[in-house]
């Protein structure tokens, strides 16, 4: 609903995602009380005013608020973190108009209250409770609009935030700016990082528990001009699927990867840009392959996800714990399993490759634009090829779509079996996709394919030879997740604009 649509019934069941407030409502309670009670005003009608509460939030703001304003308090009940979510959202606002009219320090407006004894209530705390119900309002709103990732941006005359949803960064409302420093101070605390130091960029960790749900946030701070630029990185464990299926494979890919994670040996790259998913689907695999008989050993930089059953190992380049370091000590510790985060340089690549001959199945990434390219590219980091040509299994490129929401998404009658993009409704936010679906190219190296890896064929040759073999490009398996009614041409066309095929 939007709006309290009976006030006389009590404790009735609202839904803050979609009420609307005026601002002569929200005026009424100052920022300062609705942080320190966890409520929020939603309606006046007469002497009686509607109000949310958070569902473990007491009486006593209630009483408080009845005495002060002399209105009869009609309450209703919300999650907690979507009441302190509103007040980041709707009391940001607020102290951004007070702030250009220099009415900071006003009452709050209540007909009949004392205004003196108003005044010393209400305004209390106010350095502190807001912040944190600002704060705490920003990481909710990330996890109400799926955002991926937070964008603090310090600009001249504003504290931008931005969220990163399936992919595209979309503006929300701006805290006030001279709340900056305190805003990045109270996230710096968090993360358990110097608030002293601004000079140099940082990186932190935080751990909240919003609604229930458990959810780890990497931090990371960079010195700008106009201050310190925060990056909220979300990390949900209960969100990740470690199905294939489920990350987009389709039957043939999926099958194919099936027969290359029961091999005994070799080692199997996972390449792509940053934000393309190869972690999630390193995890997927790792997930298929975790049983009691097997050891599992991973070397990442930094560990995102907990796996149960999986040692994994955090590299500090600070004491000398690399890729490269740890990968050796990891071997000592006969695992069967062992993944790579990232291979970045010849030790790290040869260490890998030599294991990969040993006895162990290794999984690691790359960073190169298409599965043909990580070859070259671990020749060009000064591996020999007959050591790429002897130990390579396959390589999985990928990329990330953004998948058509399956509310709102309509047929496309000149395209039997498509879909065109979605008309948008509240689940997708207006945007007509709701998440996002991987799109693979997968390179299995044979007995031809290797030989041309031991002669040092290029990445072109590479890639016409597996084409023929019946590789099928990105591209390619975008279409036919267009046709499966997943995605858009238009989304597919995009992320594949270097596909020449």
């Amino acid at each position: 609903m939007s709006l309290v649509e009976d006030c006389a019934l009590p404790a009735v069941a609202v839904d803050l995602a979609t009420v609307t407030v005026s601002r002569e409502v929200l005026d009424l309670v100052s920022p300062a009380f609705a942080a320190r009670y966890d409520l929020v005003p939603l309606r006046r009608e007469g002497g009686r005013l509607c109000v949310a509460i958070g569902d473990s939030s007491g009486t006593e703001g209630l009483d408080a608020l009845g005495s002060l304003s002399g209105l009869e308090i009609i309450p209703g009940l919300a999650p907690l973190g979507d009441v302190r979510a509103a007040i980041g959202r709707w009391y940001g606002r607020a102290l951004a108009t007070h702030e250009d009219r220099g009415e900071e320090d006003e009452p709050a407006a209540f007909g009949g209250a004392d205004e003196s004894s108003t005044r010393e209530e209400m305004m209390a705390d106010e350095n502190d409770a807001p912040i944190v119900a600002l704060v705490e309002g920003l990481i909710q709103e990330g996890v109400r609009r799926r955002a991926s990732d937070i964008h603090l941006e310090p600009m001249a005359r504003r504290l931008r935030v931005r969220y990163r949803v399936d992919g595209v960064l979309a503006e929300a409302g701006d805290p006030p700016k001279r709340l900056q420093a305190a805003i990045i101070s109270r996230l710096k605390i968090m993360a358990d990082i110097s608030i002293a130091e601004k000079r140099v960029p940082q990186d932190g960790r935080i751990q909240v528990n919003l609604a229930g749900r458990a959810l780890d946030l990497r931090v990371s701070t960079v010195p700008s001009v106009h201050g310190e630029s925060l990056v909220l990185r979300l990390l949900d464990q209960e969100a990740l699927q470690p199905g294939l299926a489920e990350l987009g494979f389709l039957d043939d890919h999926r099958r194919t990867l099936e027969r290359l994670l029961a091999l005994p040996d070799g080692i199997v790259l996972v390449t792509g840009p940053t934000g393309s998913g190869k972690t999630t689907t390193l995890y997927s695999c790792l997930h298929d392959l975790n049983q009691p008989d097997r050891k599992i050993i991973t070397v990442e930089d930094p560990v995102e996800y907990q796996l149960a059953g999986v040692n994994q190992v955090p590299v500090r380049q600070e004491i000398g714990m690399t890729f490269a370091a740890a990968l050796r000590a990891m071997l000592r510790q006969s695992p069967n399993i062992v993944m790579v985060g990232e291979i970045r340089d010849r030790e790290t690549a040869e260490v890998a490759l030599n294991a990969s001959l040993t006895g162990h199945m290794v999984f690691s990434t790359l960073h190169t634009n298409d599965a043909a390219g990580a070859v070259t590219r671990l020749i060009e980091l000064g591996v020999k090829p007959f050591l790429v040509a002897a130990s390579l299994r396959a390589v999985l490129a990928q990329r990330l779509v953004r998948r058509l929401c399956a509310e709102c998404r309509r047929p496309n009658r000149e395209t039997q079996g498509a879909y065109r993009k979605g008309d948008g409704c509240p689940g997708c936010q207006g945007t007509g996709y709701r998440g996002r679906v991987g799109i693979f190219e997968l390179l299995v190296v044979d007995g031809d394919l290797q030989a041309m890896i031991h002669s040092r064929a290029s990445a072109p040759q590479l890639r016409q030879k597996a084409r023929q073999l019946g590789m099928r490009t990105m591209r390619e398996d975008g279409l036919r997740k267009v046709t499966a009614g997943l995605t858009t041409v238009e989304e597919v066309v995009s992320i594949t604009a270097s596909d020449s095929a």
